[in-house]
């Protein structure tokens, strides 16, 4: 009788063969990165099953993204098995809110997988060697040719928990002026707006942005917001 394929699965010790499978690509990511596969304490968590049970997969690998098939025990019981996005490296993805003067500075950006063109703040990945704030001013730097007077941080933040493993860290910055915008990454227009037009536009859904949506509450609440004119 032949073997079902979760037992067909390779164990933990041929993660020395990662490029031949995806599923001893798996059990290598489960040796050397124990935290992504963690289970937490609780009742309704969703597990992670482990070998000899089942072996999940590793779908996608490259310098920025990885992209696993997990298989889970749902909290009634039931088997299944889900997707999840995480970053391939160590340093987290940054947002940074550019506020000049009393106003919010946006960009005009299409995204990929939306397919759609999004007003939002300045957004990107980590680079290794550099801490989180030297992240957030390079990234200013890159789309929208601005140094930062000032950075505040504002936490962090789950863009999409359901596939995303990813948190972002939330900045603002207070910056004197705007300069050339990275056209490279896919930015068409930059936008200056006063803070409570911005926080309409999130309302009316001209910002659909979960990561800008996010950041301008924090703002609010963080009493950034000062009144002065829209440049």
């Amino acid at each position: 009788m032949p073997l079902s394929r979760s037992l067909l699965m390779l164990p933990a010790e041929v993660g020395d063969l990662m490029d031949h499978t995806p599923e001893s690509a798996y059990a290598h990511l489960r040796d050397t990165h124990p935290t992504w596969f963690l289970n937490p304490p609780g009742d309704g968590a969703i597990g992670i099953m482990r070998w000899p049970m089942t072996e999940g997969a590793v779908l996608h690998h490259d310098e920025e993204r990885v992209v696993l098939e997990d298989p889970v025990v749902l909290p009634g019981g039931q088997q299944a098995r889900r997707l999840r996005l995480l970053a391939a490296r160590p340093e987290p993805e940054v947002a940074v809110l550019p506020l000049l003067g009393g106003a919010v500075v946006l960009t005009e950006r299409f995204r990929h997988a939306a397919r759609t063109w999004q007003w939002e703040i300045v957004r990107g990945m980590g680079a290794e060697g550099l801490s989180d704030t030297d992240n957030a001013s390079r990234h200013l730097k890159d789309q929208l040719g601005a140094t930062p007077a000032e950075l505040v941080g504002l936490g962090e933040a789950h863009p999409d928990a359901g596939i995303l493993a990813d948190s972002v860290l939330l900045f603002a910055a207070r910056i004197d002026a705007v300069g050339d915008r990275a056209y490279g990454a896919g930015i068409r227009r930059v936008r200056t707006v006063a803070f409570d037009e911005a926080e309409q536009m999130a309302l009316t859904g001209q910002i659909t942005d979960a990561v800008t949506i996010s950041m301008l509450f924090r703002a609010r609440q963080a009493g950034l917001f000062e009144e002065g004119p829209v440049v």
